[in-house]
């Protein structure tokens, strides 16, 4: 079958097509034959292998896992002896191992039906983004609308589901981008946009039940300062920083400063399960968040794809099909 794989850290450049064996299914897997798969920065952290702090997990001098790309959507091919829950033919979406490819192994647990309103295409650009959002959002789901909520990297993959999500919830809900795309972040339902580079936000003087940090290098202490008394800060992935921890410090920091103080401060790592799916599943389906696809490439031209994803141009995902 075909796919786009890397043999060694770097750039966009070490990504190539190949033809490899088709992957071996498990007692507890799904084989895919893959529609679409979208990127997100976690693809381009392992393709990087930044920080090097990632590589611990991934593999210390080439990745254990050739075939890049994890959020997909497909047709079931097999299932394994354990799997009841699909059968060939089913259309489903979720996360995987090399969505990069003609065909893919997930877990059976790892994906859910596809909602039947979306194509393949919208489909891969939900799990891995939409789920972080809706992880990084928990407060506002029983805490009941009027909530403030700030959300930093708002025209981003995460913050552009958080957006949706949060007004979904019925918060209040400002983003922070750029001036070139704060009409993006209005057209996701933001009450109000701020473009960072006038002015600093932290010190504008209001103050949020929930801030969202997608995006920024912001310390923990100036973060502080647009909370509310009890307020929480979540802070999302480790982007920013060196090279050999990248952003996690800043996570790790609001982790020790949180129980001295009234706030709560914490970081996200999330981890896709399938409730989170089938949250998400319902919420699009009614129509309440929508997937925002920039581009589709075709999978020859999966490393352009990649490329994109980091010049800070794209408007929501960018999605890949075989």
């Amino acid at each position: 079958m075909r796919a786009i794989v890397q043999d060694s850290y770097g750039s966009a450049d070490v990504l190539h097509p190949a033809e490899i064996e088709r992957p071996a299914v498990g007692d507890d897997d799904v084989l895919l034959q893959v529609r679409a798969a979208s990127l997100h920065v976690g693809d381009w952290h392992v393709m990087a292998g930044l920080p090097y702090l990632v590589r611990t997990a991934i593999g210390f001098r080439a990745p254990k896992t050739r075939v890049r790309g994890m959020d997909v959507a497909g047709r079931v091919e097999a299932v394994g002896a354990n799997v009841t829950r699909f059968a060939p033919g089913d259309e489903v979406f979720g996360v995987c191992e090399g969505a990069l490819a003609e065909y893919a192994i997930a877990r059976a647990d790892k994906v859910e039906p596809k909602p039947a309103a979306l194509s393949f295409e919208q489909a891969a650009a939900v799990p891995t983004s939409a789920v972080t959002a809706l992880q990084g959002l928990k407060p506002l789901r029983s805490a009941g609308p009027g909530e403030r909520v700030l959300i930093i990297g708002a025209s981003g993959a995460v913050g552009g589901y958080a957006v949706q999500l949060a007004k979904a919830f019925g918060a209040q809900v400002t983003g922070v981008a750029s001036p070139a795309k704060l009409d993006y972040v209005l057209s996701l339902g933001a009450d109000v946009a701020l473009d960072y580079t006038r002015g600093d936000i932290t010190r504008s003087g209001e103050r949020y039940d929930l801030v969202l940090d997608t995006g920024g290098n912001r310390s923990v202490l100036s973060l502080r300062k647009l909370l509310a008394a009890r307020g929480t800060l979540v802070i999302v992935g480790g982007d920013g920083g060196g090279r050999v921890t990248g952003g996690f410090e800043r996570s790790l920091r609001a982790l020790l400063v949180s129980p001295f103080v009234t706030q709560k401060l914490t970081g996200l790592a999330a981890v896709v399960r399938q409730e989170d799916l089938h949250t998400l599943a319902g919420l699009l389906q009614s129509g309440a968040i929508a997937p925002v696809i920039d581009r589709v490439y075709p999978l020859a031209e999966a490393a352009t794809a990649m490329r994109r994803l980091t010049d800070g141009s794209i408007r929501g995902k960018v999605v890949v099909t075989p």
